[in-house]
């Protein structure tokens, strides 16, 4: 490549290509002119690749390669539209469009080899599991997820989507920065285009924690307005924050003006209104895009909840009388930490009398010998997918009749329902197919019989006959779903209750069980 030809990019020459170079192409404005240069470095021996996150941009690898190609041999039919890629980085000329470099491709132009190392590479991982190897490919998984979100965008003719719940940012990206933190303040956005780029606006400047993900085209710092940060300001900052938005909505968008948003505030959606744009329901489009895994994480998942009952065991293995409910809880908290994981939603560990009503918190109580003890795990656990179970243990060896007869009832009820859930049932045929409750257990059921589980609890919710009416919606099971199947059984007004819950995958012709901690048999009748 000569100087000329990068200096149509503004760019200096680069140092001598020496074997194994790395080039990195990005977003910009630069047409196929100034790439035709770069195939013949290809014929040298050297791999040369070039991703888009967008049709617009120029779709797959292979696609791209071959429009080079014939760009190269002049065989590009004639009237055929010229490829641009939009900002262009090469021989990483500029540091700061270096996290907006859509890949890494095999490399080095850079001949400092101690630099090697800090360079995105496939598969890139930030935070609580960097330093290890994936039990699969990461990247196919982000991009799985990415053009599951631009499916159901397509399908409702929106512009685009923006993101700011750290569940949604997460499954777009799979970038994630202090995300329990986030949760509290509208601080750090995602803004996926539908046929254009994806935006990461984000809390403060750390492109480092993006650096490297294929699914962000472009980094950029967020303009905030909540309390916290603008004060009596926060109105006049929200108004930045909406030109923000819709400069790229115009840019990339046309005359589409239909935008989805998963949450905000009053301040932002009316800043993103008066710009003339309609705002739609996101989690509609997060939701149903979430509903339908990939094989790649379906194995993320059961490294989740192979890190869940990990301390499910460390849990088990300490009860003991004297404990407090509120340590052996932190067991399962430890052990997520340290495999990797991220945190865990509730509090839902109790013992004995507070088994009944289900959903006090954990506490300070001291378990005692033969108290009943239920819990719900509620983990988000490695990679940041969730691990949904439920067991109930007697603290000591000596069942009551009672406890046997709760622990019976609850068992009966999981694996009746897991049975009945094939491909193509309705959700209205779930429910009233499922496990006769029994009266005396009615008023203390359980708030739905089955729902969805990814990277938390998601849609669908499937809830009993009798609150089909006030409660219920319909849709259809369909594979590749993962699902939690509840239950809590316990009397109005009774001494204890049972929690159990499991998770499944529903396959092509049935389910697979990927929750696998053992029921308590002793307990069964």
């Amino acid at each position: 490549m000569c100087q000329s030809q990068l200096a149509v990019q503004g760019m200096p020459a680069p140092r001598p290509i020496r074997a194994a170079t790395r080039i990195a192409i990005g977003w910009g404005a630069v047409p196929c002119a100034v790439l035709r240069a770069i195939p013949p470095i290809a014929d040298r021996g050297f791999e040369l690749g070039i991703r888009s996150g967008s049709a617009r941009y120029g779709s797959t690898l292979g696609t791209t390669m071959a429009a080079l190609s014939r760009e190269r041999d002049g065989s590009r039919s004639a009237g055929a539209k010229s490829w641009y890629f939009q900002p262009v980085v090469i021989l990483l000329a500029n540091r700061e469009n270096f996290v907006t470099a859509a890949q890494w491709i095999r490399s080095d132009m850079h001949t400092d080899d101690s630099r090697r190392d800090r360079r995105p590479r496939a598969n890139v991982q930030h935070g609580a599991m960097e330093y290890t190897t994936p039990p699969t490919d990461l990247d196919a998984v982000r991009l799985y997820r990415l053009g599951r979100i631009r499916e159901q965008l397509k399908r409702r003719d929106y512009v685009g989507i923006l993101l700011f719940d750290p569940i949604a940012t997460r499954y777009a990206t799979d970038s994630t920065n202090m995300q329990v933190w986030c949760t509290h303040y509208e601080t750090r956005c995602v803004l996926v285009m539908t046929d254009g780029p994806v935006v990461l606006f984000d809390y403060a400047k750390h492109p480092f924690l993006a650096e490297g993900l294929p699914t962000i085209d472009e980094y950029r710092v967020m303009d905030v307005f909540y309390y916290f940060a603008a004060g009596p300001k926060s109105e006049q900052w929200a108004t930045r924050f909406g030109e923000q938005i819709d400069e790229v909505v115009s840019r990339h968008g046309g005359s589409n003006r239909r935008l989805a948003v998963d949450r905000l505030s009053h301040l932002g959606v009316d800043a993103l209104r008066s710009h003339g744009l309609e705002i739609f329901d996101g989690q509609e489009v997060t939701e149903i895009a979430r509903s339908i895994k990939s094989a790649g994480e379906v194995i993320l998942m059961k490294a989740a909840i192979d890190a869940c009952q990990e301390g499910m065991a460390a849990m088990q293995n300490a009860l003991r009388p004297g404990i407090t409910e509120n340590e052996l809880w932190s067991l399962l908290q430890q052990v997520n930490i340290a495999r990797g994981g991220e945190w865990i939603e509730t509090r839902l560990l109790t013992s004995g009398h507070r088994t009944n009503p289900w959903f006090h918190e954990c506490s300070m109580r001291a378990i005692e010998e033969g108290d009943m003890v239920c819990f719900d795990t509620d983990l988000i656990g490695p990679y940041g997918y969730c691990a949904d179970i439920s067991r109930a243990w007697v603290c000591g060896d000596k069942p009551t009749d009672e406890q046997k007869r709760l622990y019976t009832h609850a068992y009966e009820q999981v694996q009746h329902d897991i049975d009945l859930l094939k491909p193509g049932m309705t959700f209205k045929e779930v429910s009233d197919a499922s496990w006769p409750i029994p009266a005396e257990f009615n008023a203390n059921r359980y708030g739905c019989m089955v729902h969805g589980v990814g990277l938390a609890d998601e849609w669908p919710s499937i809830v009993y006959p009798q609150d089909w009416d006030g409660y219920g919606y319909d849709g259809v099971i369909e594979p590749n779903m993962i699902l939690s199947v509840e239950s809590y059984i316990g009397s109005e007004n009774g001494k204890e209750g049972v929690k159990l819950e499991e998770m499944i995958l529903i396959t092509e012709n049935g389910v697979e069980r990927l929750s696998t901690y053992p029921f308590e048999e002793h307990l069964l009748r």
